[in-house]
């Protein structure tokens, strides 16, 4: 898991290092933090172990957190495109389909709303950590992050690309962590803590 973190944030630190200017990205920008979008179950034990080291350090901040979480959780509830009860987003075509407009305003329970930065900054998912920099989608376009690269040119962006190779090594570090854990499909951050947010009401 620790590899993969490590291999995720050099690809990062490459492509900011060829972005320059064009990637603008800074503390207290949170727009990628609304919205929901699906983790991995080794990012979800990251997050999970991380809120149960701030609860021991920082009983506040967690406890902020936790209520952040129920109320993500409120919201969240009746629409989930998956199982209540495990939090496992549905695979299915129809799943697919409710998730492409489902919580697309809802605000990352791990998001500081007054500051906007991440509570458990060090342990986000490898979305989070790969996210701005020009990266291929599964129809081979270069999507970015719409506030970055706004006055760079098509050649300017291609050079800028996350390391192509990395999806790949990410989906293989995924897989046999599932393997290794028992663990199938995908989750979401507010379904991921809520186990242990619940420890703390």
């Amino acid at each position: 898991m620790n590899n993969l973190v490590q291999i995720a944030d050099l690809a990062l630190a490459s492509a900011t290092a060829r972005s320059g200017a064009h990637l603008v990205c800074h503390p207290g920008c949170s727009q990628c933090c609304v919205g929901v979008f699906p983790i991995a179950w080794q990012d979800a034990d990251r997050l999970r172990d991380a809120l149960v080291t701030l609860t021991a350090n920082d009983p506040e901040k967690s406890s902020r957190i936790a209520g952040r979480v129920q109320q993500s959780l409120a919201r969240l509830d009746p629409w989930f495109p998956g199982d209540r009860a495990t939090g496992i987003l549905g695979e299915d075509y129809e799943a697919a389909i409710l998730f492409e407009e489902f919580a697309n305003d809802e605000p990352c329970p791990v998001l500081d709303p007054e500051h906007g930065t991440c509570d458990l900054y060090a342990a986000r998912p490898i979305l989070c950590r790969t996210f701005g920099p020009p990266m291929r989608t599964e129809e081979n376009n270069l999507a970015t992050c719409e506030l970055c690269y706004i006055r760079a040119s098509t050649e300017e962006i291609s050079a800028c690309e996350l390391d192509p190779a990395f999806p790949a090594i990410e989906e293989q570090s995924n897989a046999a962590y599932d393997a290794a854990t028992g663990r199938h499909g995908q989750t979401l951050i507010a379904y991921a803590l809520r186990g242990t947010c619940a420890h703390q009401r």
